[in-house]
């Protein structure tokens, strides 16, 4: 299979092979022991019909697409994987962002499971199993081995994530409301592009925070990120005669190397080192700014209190309440206790910090960070109570809600930033995935994608050409 779907493009307009051929590839990952605990519904016989269907000249050319189960798709129920929505009506039509997939000639391969209602940047869920962690870049690496036990795929877009890193699909649609499409990303060496929110319309899907919520891709290139944003934006991406050699980016001390491993540490300064070999302008930088997001958020949380408003319906009932993940109840219901007065105050104080963040990174074209401080831990680590052995789940409780604090951390400051951020893979064939995250404040997704292009020709050659 080709490495990204750009050159998949390319090869059936130029008749070196079919959206037929390609989709046969596809649906043949989706079948493999590879897509364990990936796919709540597969569509293989609509898929065969679409890939067949499609123009070559439209931008997706009839390949697999897959949909995280977050966003309504016509004719099947969407239910966030939980037991709470298993017998929802089916959707009468696609939401904004399928129906730009499909005018843009995506064949819809399935619905991809998630961490429930998109609450944990784990990926974890006791209800339909975990999707373990794979490798795109470097398939032979040690995430692969028989011998070595299965890791998280990270969250919230779980499934989505090893859908693309399977090859069941060129592409996944999924959401980022606290580092969703970029956290699986990292975990899976994919990249990953959180837009600007407002970019691409998020109705007809269940929301987790409509404030932070974002739809946008995880793709196995930067080039394929550009692709799926044009479409889902439905806006072109600018060019820009800068190089990176031209760009003026940082690296900001505070918060997002706290309690990093020594891994990650040790890929992402070496990346740093490539860049500046190849002439780029890299600043380490005070951001104090950054320390002050604590402050915002001790008012209370937006995921909390916003998925609180939707869910209260059903926590209200017992019988309902007792279907929900009681990990992601808990947090929910935190959120029954912010008042109107609390909510309208984390509301303008989010507006200042993100006045300050703005003015602080004004100089700079992008940032540069760690996507996550770690490494994904096993499968097993984290894993959801079983209830036979009461110590043993609360160690596992305990290490899930330290794991899913860490991976959240970093990302989650660009989505309170109202910002856009790319993922892409910075670790060696011999170590496990990790990303490195560009980014900025809303509306400067153009130079994050030039430069995370550029950045990737550098750390990634050979799948950049």
């Amino acid at each position: 299979m080709q490495h990204d779907l750009f050159d998949a493009v390319q090869d059936i307009r130029q008749g070196k092979t079919s959206a037929s051929q390609l989709m046969e590839l596809s649906i043949a990952a989706a079948q493999s022991p590879l897509c364990g605990n990936v796919f709540s519904q597969t569509f293989l016989v609509e898929a065969r019909l679409e890939a067949s269907a499609a123009a070559p000249d439209t931008p997706l050319a009839g390949l697999a697409i897959s949909v995280k189960n977050l966003f309504d798709t016509r004719g099947s129920p969407t239910t966030a994987s939980s037991m709470l929505l298993q017998s929802s009506a089916a959707a009468a039509s696609d939401a904004p962002a399928v129906a730009r997939l499909r005018t843009a000639g995506a064949a819809i391969i399935g619905r991809t499971h998630m961490s429930e209602f998109a609450f944990s940047g784990v990926g974890t869920n006791p209800h339909f199993g975990t999707p373990a962690a794979l490798d795109a870049r470097h398939p032979g690496n040690p995430l692969l081995a028989p011998s070595r036990p299965a890791r998280i795929p990270g969250g919230s877009s779980s499934g989505a994530a090893v859908s693309v890193a399977s090859g069941a699909a060129w592409a996944a649609l999924g959401s980022d409301t606290g580092g969703s499409i970029r956290i699986p990303a990292a975990l899976n060496g994919l990249v990953g592009f959180k837009s600007t929110a407002a970019l691409v319309p998020a109705g007809g899907t269940i929301p987790l925070s409509p404030t932070l919520d974002t739809a946008c891709a995880i793709t196995r290139s930067v080039r394929d990120a550009v692709l799926l944003h044009e479409i889902l934006a439905d806006r072109k991406v600018s060019t820009s005669e800068k190089n990176l050699q031209q760009r003026r980016l940082a690296v900001p001390r505070q918060v997002f190397f706290k309690q990093i491993e020594p891994a990650v540490q040790q890929a992402f300064e070496r990346s740093i080192a490539q860049l500046q070999a190849a002439g780029a302008s890299i600043e380490w930088i005070d951001l104090p700014e950054l320390l002050a997001l604590d402050a915002v958020n001790a008012i209370g949380g937006f995921s909390p209190t916003e998925s609180y408003a939707w869910h209260r319906k059903y926590l209200k009932d017992p019988a309902q309440a007792a279907l929900y993940d009681p990990r992601v109840r808990s947090r929910i219901e935190r959120g029954a206790s912010m008042s109107a007065a609390d909510y309208l105050d984390l509301r303008a104080a989010r507006r200042q910090w993100i006045k300050s963040m703005q003015t602080a990174i004004a100089p700079y074209d992008a940032l540069l960070s760690p996507t996550v401080p770690m490494t994904a831990p096993t499968i097993a680590s984290v894993a959801p109570a079983d209830g036979v052995n009461a110590e043993l789940d609360a160690q596992r409780d305990a290490e899930f809600f330290r794991v899913n604090g860490l991976l959240l951390r970093n990302t989650a400051v660009i989505n309170m930033l109202d910002g856009c951020a790319l993922s892409l893979p910075c670790h060696a064939a011999n170590e496990l995935p990790m990303g490195l995250m560009v980014w900025h404040a809303a509306l400067h997704d153009d130079a994050v994608l030039q430069i995370s292009a550029a950045i990737e020709q550098i750390l990634q050659p050979a799948l950049s050409v």
